[in-house]
This record gives C-alpha cells, structure tokens and sequence, in this order.
C-alpha cells in the first residue's frame, strides 16, 4: 500500500469535509503538523470540531484556523495564549469543551484502543463533572469520561520509514501519540523518511498500522513560543 504523498493537500485529498472532526498532535508549538493544518486552511472546510492539547497561538498552529473561522468547537486543556480563541469564546463565536491535560490524553487513547469510556478522578467535585456520570469505587468518586474517536487525525514526526513507522523527537512526542491512534484515519508529516529497516524496531513510537498517509514536510523553522533573554551587559 502506498503511503507517501508529494505534499500535504494531497495527503488530505478526499477526507475534508464541513462539521468533520480532527485530531491533532503537538503541544504549544512543539510536535505541531503544521503542513497539514497550512492545508487545511487552503481547503477552506468549516464547521470542525478539534481535539487538541491547545489551539496554537494567535497566526501559529491551530490559530490559523480559529483566524480563518473554520473551528466550530475545541476540546482542549490550555488555551490560554491565543487571543483570538479568546475572543471567539468570549463573544460566544466557539463551543469550547475544556477538558483536564491527562483526561484528554487518556481520552485520545482509550479511543485508539476502542475503548468508549474510563472512570477517573479527575474532576470531581469541579465544572469538569457536571452532566457526567458519577460512581463511587472503593468509597472513592469518580466520573466518566467518553473515549475521543475521530474522523481524521493529523500529527507530525520526526522519522518515519516508507512503510510509516514513526519516530518523534524528544518532547515533539507529546500528544501525538494518542492523537495518532484515535482517527478512524491518520496522516502524518515528518522531517525524514528513510527506507524500512533504516530505524531500530525498539525506538519506533507509532508503529505503522495507526498511519494510513505520509508526507516529507522539511525544512521546517524550529518556532518559539516565548523568546526569553537576558540583556547583554555592558562591553
């Protein structure tokens, strides 16, 4: 089967639509797909609802689709730095769906693993837990949270083999991961695709039944958030 593509519009051809829902690797601006989303933009869907860590920052990440009005619902964690997430949310343009950071990853997974839901701490007693169920284990509460099954999922490596095992690079690894295995579909971009047998079986992340397309997106610019540094001192 092949999965490499020549680009990421290819990669995504025939599997956009309007109200589809997607989701997507990366944390801030770490391990994020940002050739896929660039495509996305250019494909113009709207209406999407997006399963990520965060929404990018104001022109970064997922931000270019908050700019563009294509994202319909977020469910995420932080958000904290994006404005015009913000806004939207604020003037009620947004349904957002907060959701702890390890309550989301775990959701991700569980999906993956075609499991439809988990009892969890999490949140109990908070806004997190109103209109779920609660049950008692042990003389302890817990909540339940569903399992996140998507239509898409988009995540970004840093190797990959041309059958589509996936590395990913220190913390790039992040949400990724789990994102990866809950799309009923993943497509992938990485910096380097290297021929099978290149990579050490026990160093593979994703292996590549979860990858189903796959593009070379290099050469990335490695962006910063927050650029923090100290005054030069006085020669």
């Amino acid at each position: 089967m092949q999965k490499i593509y020549s680009d990421a519009a290819a990669a995504l051809d025939g599997l956009l639509h309007d109200r589809m829902t997607i989701a997507s690797g990366g944390f801030g601006l770490c391990g994020i797909p940002e050739r896929l989303i660039d495509a996305i933009v250019a494909s113009g869907v709207k209406g999407l609802t997006i399963a990520s860590n965060n929404a990018g920052i104001d022109n970064e990440g997922l931000g270019k689709l908050l700019r563009s009005r294509q994202v319909a619902k977020m469910i995420s964690s932080y958000v904290g730095e994006n404005k015009e997430f913000e806004r939207q949310y604020l003037a009620g343009e947004l349904e957002v769906e907060f959701c702890p950071q390890g309550t989301l990853a775990e959701r991700m997974r569980a999906g993956g693993a075609g499991i439809p839901g988990f009892y969890t701490k999490t949140g109990v007693g908070t806004k997190v837990a109103e209109g779920k169920e609660v049950k008692s284990f042990d003389g302890e509460e817990y909540i339940l949270e569903r399992g996140i099954r998507t239509d898409l999922s988009i995540v970004k490596g840093w190797k990959a083999d041309e059958s589509g095992n996936l590395m990913f690079r220190k913390t790039a690894r992040n949400f990724n991961q789990p994102a990866a295995t809950c799309g009923k579909v993943c497509v992938a971009e990485v910096e380097e695709i290297v021929p099978v047998g290149s990579l050490d079986p026990d160093c593979i992340h994703l292996p590549s039944i979860y990858v189903n397309r796959l593009i070379c997106g290099a050469p990335y610019d490695k962006k910063i958030e927050f650029l923090t540094v100290r005054e030069r001192e006085a020669a």
